[in-house]
């Protein structure tokens, strides 16, 4: 097996235990947790274990490998603040396909700050997903719900942390492995110090909690994240874009085998908008 390979399939792996973190994290906070007192503990308990096992490589962590964990934890961090309170705001398989719009404003960031140019495909597929997006959200009164516009703002942070990443793990002074830990540090110190602040921090209290929110913690966010800091190096952008757009699909069916249910014209939208997704992620051949 070619690393390109083992990596795509690692990925595809990641991109499915994101799918099944949205009904975990709803369990939880459904249940007994804050969103940041939440957030805290899955990413501190993650940069815990993690350290602990990889403490040789953690304690030689280079000055640039430090500087992207900050600038990294931060655009994650932002992605988590927005996705606590949007996930009860809204259902859990809009959250999961508007969470996955990253690979629309990726290259829309990249035209504002790199100058890179914009296709006429990735124009029409932006077009399109806007369409479908519209379909899947807006209800009789054309009103979107609040968990539907913060899912946006998750989007957003989460398409600049692909960016720094994908520019840290191209810097030969930054080990990919240390990225992908130390950014676990600084997102649960920042949503730790949140909860302190507006919230009542406390553990989970039942085994059905306790359960979610350490699967949430260790293999969600901890050996999730890692995965994708290493392996991202081994395959293409294209490739890399296209598996994500898998975790809206996963999220949905997990939320199907938990009972929810969509409008009909939700699922016209939603299928709308992984056929943008896919069709900006796919380079259709050119006829000579």
């Amino acid at each position: 097996m070619t690393k390109q390979r083992r990596a795509d399939l690692l990925l595809v792996l990641v991109t499915a235990f994101w799918g099944a973190s949205y009904y975990l994290t709803d369990l939880c906070l459904k249940e007994e947790m804050g969103p940041m007192g939440l957030n805290a503990f899955r990413f501190l308990a993650a940069f815990a274990v993690l350290s602990a096992v990889f403490f040789p490589r953690m304690r030689r962590i280079s000055r640039a490998t430090a500087k992207y964990c900050l600038l990294v934890g931060l655009a994650l961090a932002g992605c988590y603040v927005f996705y606590g309170y949007a996930i009860t705001r809204t259902s859990l398989s809009n959250a999961g396909f508007i969470c996955a719009l990253p690979v629309v404003f990726t290259p829309l960031l990249e035209f504002l700050f790199r100058g890179a140019k914009l296709k006429r495909k990735m124009l029409f597929a932006i077009a399109l997903c806007t369409f479908g997006l519209a379909l899947l959200t807006l209800n009789e009164s054309f009103r979107p719900r609040s968990g539907d516009l913060l899912c946006l703002g998750v989007a957003l942070c989460y398409a600049v942390d692909l960016l720094l990443t994908d520019k840290a793990v191209h810097d030969p002074a930054v080990d990919p492995l240390a990225l992908g830990v130390g950014k676990l540090g600084v997102v649960g110190v920042i949503t730790l110090g949140l909860s302190l602040f507006i919230e009542t921090p406390r553990l989970p209290q039942s085994p059905t909690v306790w359960a979610a929110a350490l699967f949430l913690g260790i293999v969600c966010s901890g050996i999730a994240f890692v995965i994708q800091s290493v392996q991202q190096q081994y395959t293409s952008a294209s490739h890399v874009g296209l598996i994500f757009t898998l975790e809206p699909v996963f999220a949905a069916m997990v939320a199907f085998i938990a009972g929810e249910r969509l409008r009909p014209l939700g699922y016209v939208g939603a299928a709308v908008m992984l056929a943008s997704l896919v069709l900006m992620e796919i380079d259709w051949p050119r006829r000579k």
